[in-house]
């Protein structure tokens, strides 16, 4: 099925009731660390302190008191209730309130903020996979950013070559091959569903060029790595998974081999 808002909601109640264990859940794996450390880094690369960034899909605010602590002033936005209660009370707890407005609103609602322009957008985790319609956001971000402002996104890609090769090796053909689906599909997590739409680099960057924008850098997250979801594997061998991290880190840029990967980290600037 297409993403609705039906769906949107379905996903918005899931986060829901996992917010307030959601930030020391993915404290606790050794994978989503070092996938957020990568995406962080390159949006510091690309962008200044002292820009005003616009946090898309903030979750509970782990990226967002990261960015404020490093000298950026931020607006956090997240459709999910619970979760912008907690980036405020994280907030709040790390005085970092100055710096920082979080609101709860989707991405697909980027037009209801308040008129300003940004400097970049921000989107860790793949918040853009839950999107009812990526071209419409996508058009609403342009709008939002000055030219030459960049979106630094974490996107969970298509062929995650771990994945095939786990439930190939079970003999699970369907959820082998779930992320080759045209459609959004339902991905539970904790006794509620996500409806997610996998998306090729390509996929992904084609929409963003068609609203005037334009790829800059590629990487793949989890090519040589395994996915998040396989993060008690990486806390039993860390010198393994540092070692695979690392060759993702050496080979990820590579063209082809970062078509694939659990995630893809992409940087798309306004012309």
């Amino acid at each position: 099925m297409a993403l609705t808002m039906e769906s949107l909601l379905q996903t918005q109640v899931a986060f829901d009731g996992v917010a307030a264990e959601y930030d020391a859940s993915n404290r606790a794996n050794p994978i989503l660390r070092a996938m957020r450390t990568r995406a962080l880094e390159r949006l510091r690369r690309e962008v200044p302190p002292g820009a005003h960034l616009l946090e898309l899909g903030c979750g509970p605010g782990t990226d967002s008191r990261v960015l404020t602590d490093a000298g950026y002033d931020v607006t956090a936005i997240d459709v999910s209730p619970a979760m912008v209660a907690e980036a405020r009370d994280r907030a709040q707890a790390g005085g970092g309130q100055a710096r920082l407005k979080v609101r709860q609103l989707g991405i697909h609602e980027v037009d209801r903020l308040a008129p300003m322009v940004f400097d970049a957008a921000f989107s860790n985790f793949g918040p853009f996979n839950c999107v009812p319609d990526l071209p419409d956001a996508a058009r609403q971000l342009a709008a939002r950013l000055r030219p030459g402002g960049v979106v630094v996104a974490s996107v969970i890609g298509r062929v995650c070559p771990w994945e095939v090769a786990l439930y190939l090796s079970r003999g699970q053909w369907r959820r082998a091959t779930i992320r080759f689906s045209r459609e959004a599909v339902p991905v539970p997590l904790a006794g509620g569903t996500v409806w997610t739409h996998y998306y090729s680099p390509r996929e992904f960057s084609r929409v963003f060029e068609a609203a005037g924008f334009s790829c800059t850098t590629l990487q793949a997250l989890g090519l040589c790595g395994p996915p998040p979801y396989l993060g008690a594997f990486a806390a039993r061998h860390p010198a393994l998974a540092e070692v695979l991290q690392g060759l993702d880190d050496a080979v990820g840029a590579w063209p082809g081999l970062r078509n694939w990967g659990d995630h893809f980290l992409v940087t798309l600037r306004k012309h």
